[in-house]
C-alpha cells in the first residue's frame, strides 16, 4: 500500500470515528451507545476532538506534500507516534477492563479503535519505509549530497 493511501485512510478514519463524533455528537448520542459521558466531562471530549482535528490538518498537509513531490517525514513520524501511543494506551486500559461495563457498541468502538490504531501505526511505518527507499530519497526531504 502506498504512503498516500495510508495517510488518506488515516484521514477518513480520524474524521469519521474520532474527531467528528467527539466534536459534534451530542452527549446523549455518546451515552446511547454506552460511553460514559457525564456533562462535566463533555469539555474534555470536545478538546480531544479538537486535538484530533489538528492531527487531521497535519495529515492533510503531509498528503498534499506528497502529491506535490515533497517528503512528509514529520507527518509520518507524528502519525506513528500518535497512533502507536494510542494503541499502547488503549491496549493497557482495554486489557485491564476499563470499558468492560460499557455498552456493547461503545465496547466494540474501543476495541476497534485499538485494532485500527495498531494497524495504522504499522501501515504508516511500512509505507514510509517503502516510500523512502532509494539513494535519491531522504526522510525529511532534503536533497542528498552529490
Amino acid at each position: 500500500m502506498k504512503l498516500t493511501q495510508v495517510i488518506l485512510i488515516k484521514i477518513v478514519i480520524t474524521a469519521l470515528l474520532w474527531s467528528g463524533p467527539l466534536l459534534l455528537f451530542p452527549a446523549s448520542w455518546l451515552t446511547a451507545v454506552g460511553v460514559p459521558a457525564p456533562e462535566t466531562f463533555l469539555v474534555f471530549y470536545r478538546l480531544l476532538g479538537a486535538a484530533y482535528a489538528a492531527l487531521l490538518a497535519a495529515y492533510l498537509f503531509g498528503l498534499f506534500s506528497i502529491m506535490g513531490g515533497g517528503k512528509p517525514g514529520a507527518t509520518v513520524v507524528m502519525g506513528v507516534v500518535s497512533n502507536g501511543l494510542a494503541a499502547v494506551i488503549l491496549a493497557f486500559f482495554g486489557f485491564h477492563g476499563a470499558w468492560s461495563a460499557w455498552g456493547f457498541w461503545a465496547w466494540l468502538y474501543m476495541w476497534g479503535s485499538l485494532a485500527l490504531t495498531a494497524a495504522l501505526t504499522l501501515a504508516l511505518f511500512i509505507a514510509w519505509i517503502m516510500a523512502d527507499r532509494g539513494p535519491e530519497k531522504s526522510l525529511a526531504g532534503a536533497a542528498p549530497a552529490k
